[in-house]
């Protein structure tokens, strides 16, 4: 049903975007400004400890400078509790005491068709359930007790049995009444011009109810009990209720264990239904599945209304790879800032179901630890297409990567990307080229024997010894300059390299920071790509350090150990305790992830004054003056907490080895 913007504007007006969301989030009351109807909160759509999400009841608009979500009212609801758009707006219109207005008749007898049709499906799966329990169900819950499911388990699925019968079903939605018609519209069997008498299409087959987002069976999946069946898993076919590439098996429960109060941190993409039980059973509830094809867009775009960043598990062996690297160019063109995906491996030859019915939940949890970033799952594809020892060849997988990258719509995320592989280049290229670059411009500039060191310039900027000012340093005219990362880049890097072990628990947050500091860019990728060719024990300091300096990073990591010893920051160094260590670590990431909030803050903010001003708008200048003043002295306070927290800037004294307090 389509509805005019005058009926759209009205409700909206009438609801304060704050009524919608308030309940779904708790507003901090430090920084909410009530009257002003100004509203902030931790991001309901990414995990955070501060709050960065923002809303607004004048613009009836919302913002994480998180993540970078933002919409309005209908946009909420949709993205967040997975409405479509037709329920959004009766919800809204709800809570503003507005009735809908009058359905076209066409669109109304629709609906009613697919409701009886809803309900014919129903029947279908009461059947399905009741025929698993006779008999002729014998075999089976023989195969589903070998499969480790439960009883529990599979009453949770609804899961049933199709006898082996050409008419069992069609006679028993016979009996209850239903038109030959409905039954033929719900794909239940098979039928057409060339057929005389119509058939059961699923027989003695293993089924699989499929529900909505709205938890009405709208489908089903067959697996055959015979060898020899044509197909080992049908589906039903195309009909008004079910649409195969829109649809997602256990979304809505999926979804609900993501918004529960314990809820998981993200959606889990596998490959089969089976897959989905067994990790349920196994106390993994965010897990849903494509139905028996590779995923498609439509399926894409329901796992990001569910999360940020899903993780797309694939088995191990070649077709899941091949699925993968499928699922990393569909993904590609359509991820954006605080939107994209990540690509859990299985062990070669092992499925999900195999690992946690064998093995239990912790080898799967280890697994989606090590999940790959987009970018790294696009490399590490790349350089395994073959060698590359010549000049042709280095320049062909250039080429590839860069048409690889263009698909990429967003224009910032695009550019991060092309910076990003070109860093991997030249890592991977030409290993040694920093060292030998530095050598060779000291040369150039006469500094052979390393004539001088650096000046001290104002507020402790580094001046080259050639008398090249801070500015001009900064500008990258200047070939050689290095800019010394901020003191908290610094502990965040050197913390992870220093004690790699970390990477088993953190592995998604590690590989997530983003830096301002381009050089620890760059060694944040080189140290992600060394991460992921070794397995978990096999990750130690020793490693990562020479992986490290083969790649040129030598210099840099020297310069932060010094960075940090001289700030007296032993807890980011080789010698600390690693539960210091990990203490040091979070506490560095929570003030960087805050300093970049409140950026983002003062960046919207400022932007917001220039339309303002442009407005001649005096009265919300002044207001987004104030605004912006509080943002100042956040940051300013942020400063102070870091100068007087334990590891940033008081010495702990505590060693690997040493008793912890």
């Amino acid at each position: 049903m389509r509805f005019s913007n005058s009926f759209l504007d009205e409700i909206r007006d009438r609801v304060p975007i704050s009524d919608v969301i308030g309940r779904r989030v708790s507003w901090d009351k430090r920084k909410t400004n009530v009257p002003r109807g100004d509203y902030w909160a931790c991001c309901p759509f990414h995990g955070e400890k501060s709050p960065s999400f923002h809303c607004e009841d004048r613009k009836g608009r919302y913002h994480c400078f998180g993540c970078g979500v933002t919409g309005d009212h209908f946009r909420f609801l949709t993205d967040l509790e997975g409405l479509n758009f037709p329920e959004a707006v009766q919800q809204i219109a709800d809570m503003a005491g507005v009735a809908m207005p009058i359905a076209d008749p066409v669109m109304e007898k629709r609906e009613k068709e697919r409701t009886s049709l809803l309900d014919v499906m129903e029947l279908a799966t009461q059947f399905f359930q009741d025929q698993l329990q006779t008999a002729n169900g014998a075999r089976a819950r023989a195969y589903l007790r070998d499969r480790g499911l439960t009883g529990r388990t599979i009453e949770t699925f609804r899961l049933g049995f199709a006898p082996d019968s050409r008419n069992a079903l069609k006679e028993f939605l016979a009996g209850k009444g239903i038109p030959k018609e409905q039954i033929e519209a719900c794909g239940l069997v098979v039928h057409g011009p060339e057929i005389p008498v119509s058939y059961d299409r699923f027989r003695d087959r293993i089924m699989f109810p499929i529900p909505s987002s709205r938890e009405k069976v709208i489908a089903f999946g067959g697996r055959a009990m015979s060898p020899d069946a044509p197909a080992k898993y049908l589906n039903s076919n195309e009909t008004e209720l079910f649409h195969k590439g829109n649809v997602l098996y256990n979304f809505a429960r999926a979804r609900r264990a993501t918004q529960g109060a314990n809820g998981e941190s993200t959606i889990i993409a596998v490959e089969g239904y089976m897959d989905v039980i067994a990790l349920h059973q196994a106390g993994i509830e965010n897990a849903v599945a494509p139905l028996g094809t590779a995923l498609t867009e439509n399926q894409l775009e329901l796992l990001w209304k569910m999360t940020p960043q899903p993780v797309l598990c694939f088995d191990g062996d070649g077709a899941g790879m091949r699925a993968a690297n499928r699922g990393a160019d569909l993904a590609l063109p359509h991820i954006k800032p605080g939107r994209t995906v990540r690509f859990a491996l299985l062990p070669d030859g092992k499925d999900p179901d195999d690992l946690v019915r064998n093995e239990g939940r912790a080898p799967f949890d280890k697994v989606m630890t090590q999940a790959k970033p987009l970018a790294e799952m696009i490399w590490s594809r790349e350089i395994n297409t073959g060698r590359f020892d010549t000049p042709e060849a280095k320049a062909e997988l250039e080429s590839r990567l860069k048409q690889l990258v263009a698909v990429i719509a967003d224009e910032n995320v695009r550019r991060h990307y092309q910076q990003d592989m070109r860093d991997r280049l030249n890592g991977f290229f030409q290993p040694q080229f920093q060292n030998r670059g530095n050598d060779r411009r000291n040369f150039e500039r006469g500094g052979g024997q390393n004539k001088g060191r650096g000046n001290e310039g104002p507020r402790g900027a580094r001046v080259s010894g050639g008398g090249i000012s801070e500015r001009l340093a900064r500008s990258g005219l200047v070939r050689g300059h290095q800019e010394t990362p901020a003191l908290r880049e610094s502990v965040l890097a050197l913390t992870v390299v220093n004690h790699p072990a970390l990477m088993q628990d953190e592995y998604d947050e590690i590989a997530s920071i983003d830096y301002d500091s381009r050089e620890l860019q760059r060694l944040w990728s080189g140290m992600l790509g060394a991460a992921a060719a070794v397995a978990g024990p096999h990750l130690t300091r020793e490693y990562l350090i020479e992986r490290l300096e083969e790649q040129g990073f030598a210099g840099l990591i020297q310069g932060l150990e010094q960075q940090i010893r001289n700030a007296r920051l032993w807890i980011a160094t080789e010698e600390a305790a690693m539960e210091d260590a990990r203490e040091g670590y979070r506490q560095a990431l929570a003030f960087h992830k805050r300093a970049k909030a409140l950026r983002w803050q003062k960046i919207e903010l400022e932007r917001e004054i220039a339309e303002a001003t442009e407005a001649g708008n005096g009265e919300v200048i002044d207001q987004l003056m104030r605004a912006l003043q509080e943002v100042h002295f956040e940051g300013l306070r942020l400063e102070n907490q870091e100068a007087i927290i334990d590891g940033f800037g008081v010495l702990s004294g505590r060693v690997k080895g040493a008793a912890s307090h």
